[in-house]
């Protein structure tokens, strides 16, 4: 086992062919870091698809596998099978291939949400703790340096008891009905329920939310009260969505996730309220952080400039004045993932820091939220335990 954990990992991509937005955006982000090799996977249900798509990222011909199911049976089996698996499907699906895969003994790396159903969330948790396998689901943003340093914040009691959240994800792509466009792609699996599930907006940006909001405060909610939208036409998923939440310990929230809010392109933010302070975190400037002491001026704190904290700085990857952004924050997720599995694969043991990536319990929770979102609204917003 230590002999296999110094060569470069192996991973095998399923979705991600011609067309997809994500599955090109995890390849990226794990070849940020030169550590790992994508050497198999099925890319499309359609076969010529899946070959050409392999072709174009020079795969062995014989490492792209007709389904899923074959793909982890036969990896499986290698002497140099994969490392772990990389999900980028359509969320329905999400289930059955990690199942396969995690029942092969192959770690996971999924992207959100987990699932669209909460019992098949769960059981995937299940199947990970019973065979200790790791398996990461790509909450993005959690991967940037500066939200490290909210959450050092926070967790070290620089802001006293939380008192309010305010966090919200607007975009404006879904604002006219895109899923009637020819080859948009995006659009038409995301607002199809058979494809994305009982969400679309929620779903989609709105676990988003959850997560930040989860990692750095470590709040837990205990009820919620949502309403969602439609305001497209004939739009038969939400495009629009507010959710009053109340945290256990007394703290309230406020969230909003739009894709119909025009003018807007990424931007998710988040405030924290304490009775010490103040945080606030906004995406699209990722490298700043803004701190509000109760009797000091506001202070910002600069990635590479200012000193984040030491889980933060092991993750800056370029000197003050250069931009990081996304694909760096994707990056950190997968560092710190693979990093782990190396670990796992040498015998040694995981630190705190090598776990912190989101697990397969985060996916759990953002799931759970969007199941218990979507029970509010369908119940005139009534008030719904978490």
């Amino acid at each position: 086992m230590s002999e296999k954990a110094k060569r470069p990992l192996s991973y095998g991509m399923i979705g991600g062919g011609p067309g997809a937005f994500i599955g090109d955006v995890h390849r990226r982000a794990i070849a940020l870091d030169l550590d790992t090799r994508l050497v198999a996977g099925v890319f499309s249900r359609d076969r010529e698809a899946s070959l050409q798509t392999g072709q174009e990222l020079f795969l062995d011909e014989s490492r792209v596998y007709r389904d899923y199911g074959e793909m982890a049976k036969e990896e499986a089996a290698r002497e140099d099978g994969i490392d772990f698996a990389v999900i980028v499907t359509p969320n329905v699906s999400h289930f059955a291939i990690a199942e396969a895969f995690l029942d092969a003994g192959i770690h996971v790396v999924c992207d959100k949400p987990l699932t669209t159903e909460l019992g098949d969330a769960e059981k995937l948790g299940s199947i990970v703790s019973e065979r200790d396998l790791l398996f990461a689901v790509t909450y993005t943003y959690t991967g940037y340096p500066a939200v490290k340093k909210a959450r050092e914040l926070v967790r070290s009691g620089a802001l006293g008891k939380i008192r309010f959240v305010n966090a919200e994800y607007p975009q404006e792509w879904l604002a006219t009905k895109a899923e009637n466009e020819e080859g948009n792609r995006q659009a038409s699996w995301r607002t199809d329920p058979s494809q994305s599930g009982k969400s679309n907006c929620v779903g989609d940006i709105g676990t988003h939310i959850e997560n930040m909001v989860s990692y750095v405060t470590g709040l837990e909610i205990a009820s919620l009260s949502a309403r969602l939208d439609s305001f497209v036409e004939g739009r038969k998923l939400d495009d629009n969505a507010t959710i009053m939440v109340n945290y256990a310990g007394g703290a309230t929230g406020l969230y909003w996730s739009s894709q119909v809010a025009i003018g807007t392109d990424n931007a998710l933010r988040i405030r924290v309220f304490g009775e010490k302070g103040a945080i606030e975190f906004f995406q699209e400037d990722p490298n700043y952080l803004k701190y509000t002491p109760i009797d000091a001026p506001a202070q910002i704190l600069s990635r590479g400039r200012d000193d984040l904290g030491e889980r933060g700085q092991s993750l800056v990857r370029v000197p003050a004045g250069h931009p990081e952004g996304y694909f760096e924050a994707f990056a950190n997720i997968y560092r710190t993932f693979t990093g782990a599995l190396r670990k796992r694969l040498a015998g040694e043991p995981l630190s705190d820091a090598d776990r912190d990536f989101p697990t397969v319990n985060d996916g759990i929770q953002g799931v759970r939220f969007v199941t218990r979102v979507v029970e509010s609204a369908a119940n005139k917003s009534a008030w719904v335990n978490f």
